[in-house]
């Protein structure tokens, strides 16, 4: 819980910041001897710096693999697109021998068709595991695709000489009509080259998969590899930003030495509590606004004890904005910007002013202070130049967020400086697609 003073004139009083968590042809031979057939919360930072307990969530145990990627998933689509296939051979059959003199019954017709299909079905996976075996690649096409020819050749003639076999057993064994090795023959020299295109089909359907696949295998392993550069560059900013801090807190309390050791000894209590807390997140690029929250406090009480009362902050917080996920420790080093500019060359009270709102599906936060803001008499040569603090903030969000974020700033109308940041709203620990944000 964050304990924040509430401004009232010049009064405060604590406040508790509040947790919600919320896809044939046929002939005739005698009676029916066919061919084959297939053709608003708002409140204030104030004076106690708590401890964050990290919560951890169950790990998933991790998905199981497709159903495609299954052997028997592989074989039952290999299995059912042979079936639609069979089957709209069938009605093709059945309807075309329907219009003639001599109609063929459905049940003849469709086993016609289902068994040449189903032949093909027993056939696809060793056609596919031929494809797998010998890759086609640009030094070796020629080889390779002269290898399919006489494999397609003694596949077709034995695909084409069982499928004369099983016409045998429905229409010639049942009327006793012998099986010669003859008929056999020609029957297969009528038909096999049929089934070698249906093998150039497969085998060219399997080489298209396998292109497909080590594409993709490439795009993915390409994205981990941008992930884990854009990592590592988010950790080396992150890792900056700690000796920055670092060297000014201490640069403080060894100014503080001399004057007011006990101020001194409190400082370095507070900075402690600081570190303890990053220390818990530090391997978390993201945190819920909460949690940072819960850091600046820390962090403004450090430089309360350096201002004392020239030092007044005011944070309007919306509720429903704390769930929501922001850069670790993106706050501190804007604040720490505006207390260098706008409050440490004051010899009067500063003000900053910490605003958090949800709009149109982004979270905007905005940092005031009433110091000399920007200079009004800026050129192309003299341009306000952002410090190591706020130069990392920016890349930070650029790496994180792409274009779906915003960085600013600007001169308040009544005085200081505004610094602005817009991000996407969410809550999940998962950065939205960069593609699908408006």
């Amino acid at each position: 819980m964050i304990s924040i003073p509430k401004r009232n004139g010049s009064a405060t009083v604590d406040q508790p910041l509040r947790s919600s968590r919320a896809q044939t042809e046929s002939r005739s031979n005698g009676q029916a001897s066919p061919s084959v057939g297939f053709g608003s919360h708002k409140t204030a930072d104030g004076p106690h710096c708590s401890t964050m307990t990290k919560e951890t969530a169950p790990e998933s145990l991790g998905s199981s693999r497709a159903f495609w990627q299954r052997t028997w998933g592989r074989l039952a689509i290999i299995w059912g697109i042979w079936t639609f296939i069979g089957l709209v051979f069938t009605l093709q059959f059945y309807f075309a021998s329907y219009r003639s003199e001599r109609p063929m019954p459905f049940i003849d017709a469709a086993y016609m068709q289902m068994i040449w299909a189903y032949l093909f079905a027993l056939a696809t996976p060793l056609v596919l595991w031929t494809v797998t075996r010998m890759p086609l690649e640009r030094e070796n096409w020629v080889r390779t695709a002269l290898l399919h020819i006489p494999i397609s050749i003694v596949l077709g003639v034995l695909l084409t000489a069982l499928g004369r076999v099983l016409i045998w057993v429905r229409w010639g064994w049942p009327y006793d009509k012998p099986l010669t090795f003859e008929s056999v023959v020609r029957f297969v020299i009528a038909n096999f080259t049929e089934a070698i295109g249906i093998y150039m089909l497969i085998a060219l359907t399997g080489y298209a998969f396998s292109y497909y696949r080590r594409f993709r295998e490439g795009q993915t392993k390409t994205l981990q590899l941008e992930a884990q550069l854009s990592q590592a560059q988010l950790h080396a900013l992150k890792m900056q930003l700690h000796p920055h801090f670092l060297f000014n807190t201490l640069h403080s309390i060894s100014a503080l030495l001399n004057k007011d050791a006990d101020a001194a000894r409190k400082m370095i209590t507070r900075l402690g509590d600081f570190l303890r807390l990053t220390l818990e997140n530090s391997g978390s690029q993201e945190v819920t606004l909460r949690q940072e929250m819960e850091f600046l406090s820390c962090y403004l009480e450090i430089e309360r004890i350096r201002f004392q009362d020239r030092l007044v902050t005011h944070l309007d917080v919306a509720q429903q904005t704390l769930d929501a996920k922001v850069p670790n420790l993106i706050l501190q080093p804007i604040v720490e910007n505006a207390i260098r500019h706008g409050i440490a060359p004051r010899s009067t009270q500063g003000l900053i002013e910490i605003e958090a709102k949800q709009r149109n599906g982004r979270l905007r936060i905005q940092v005031r202070d009433n110091g000399p803001g920007l200079s009004v008499h800026r050129t192309s040569e003299n341009m306000f130049k952002k410090g190591l603090g706020l130069a990392n903030t920016e890349t930070r969000l650029q790496q994180l967020y792409g274009s779906a974020q915003s960085f600013s700033l600007s001169n308040n109308p009544e005085g200081g400086l505004i610094v602005t940041l817009e991000i996407p709203f969410h809550i999940d620990g998962v950065v939205p697609n960069l593609s699908e944000i408006p």
